[in-house]
């Protein structure tokens, strides 16, 4: 064993100490040949060689010696008011990301539906499939009320009796596939009324860029109506004439 290794441990931790001593020192030392100024909330100049403990929640300006501004630091947030900073930040990314997905969106648009005929084409597309299924179930309801008659037919001989098993599981395998097929045809009804609608909102949409909207343009156009719908005072209620 090395007997100077614990010397040499000891002056490297010495060291370090000095170090990061020296560092503390720095930052708490004056800028030499700097002024730092700032307004305090009386409204009274303060000027110092280093920042302004009283001024930590707004600006302060560093100049130099002779007044030139050298920056301006900016305020020291509190907790709450960073988090209300990042918060900002993120909704700003969030619409700026925003826009340029409606820009991108309203350009495959066009492209895909130049004009009214494309588009009525395509929604005539979208309705022939639902409806193709819907013709499909309507006639595999009917092939199972075929097959349901001679099964209740012969359920009769059986009245007051229980019914033999497999005439049972007939009967309640075609009641099943009955089911299946109501709640098939509900869906259908309602994919065919959301189609409608999906389409009747993407051509008033298309319309507008057609009529020469530039892409994207649409969000924000009605997102300032909508802050000048809500910027706009509203008018007290006329008072009833006595």
């Amino acid at each position: 064993m090395n007997r100077f290794a614990p010397r040499h441990a000891a002056l490297a931790a010495a060291g370090l100490w000095l170090a990061s001593t020296a560092l503390a020192a720095s930052a708490q030392a004056p800028s030499l040949g700097q002024v730092f100024t700032c307004t305090n909330n009386a409204g009274r100049m303060l000027t110092s060689d280093r920042l302004i403990g009283e001024c930590m929640d707004r600006e302060q300006r560093v100049l130099s010696r002779d007044g030139t501004l050298i920056r301006v630091v900016p305020p020291q947030l509190t907790a709450d008011e960073r988090a209300a900073k990042e918060e900002r930040d993120r909704r700003a990314m969030l619409e700026r990301q925003a826009r340029v997905e409606a820009v991108r969106r309203d350009r495959l648009l066009l492209q895909r539906f130049p004009n009214e005929a494309e588009h009525q084409k395509a929604r005539q597309s979208a309705l022939e499939d639902v409806q193709a299924s819907m013709k499909l179930s309507q006639q595999r309801l009917a092939e199972l009320e075929r097959e349901r008659k001679p099964l209740l037919e012969e359920s009769e001989f059986y009245k007051g009796k229980q019914l033999p098993t497999l005439l049972r599981q007939q009967i309640d395998a075609n009641e099943a596939a009955v089911a299946a097929q109501r709640d098939a045809q509900i869906n259908q009804k309602a994919e065919l009324e959301r189609i409608g609608k999906r389409y009747d909102t993407e051509l008033a949409h298309l319309k507008r860029l057609w009529s020469g909207a530039e892409p994207g343009s649409i969000v924000v156009m009605a997102e300032s109506a909508a802050d000048a719908r809500a910027a706009k005072p509203v008018k007290p209620a006329s008072t009833q004439a006595r």
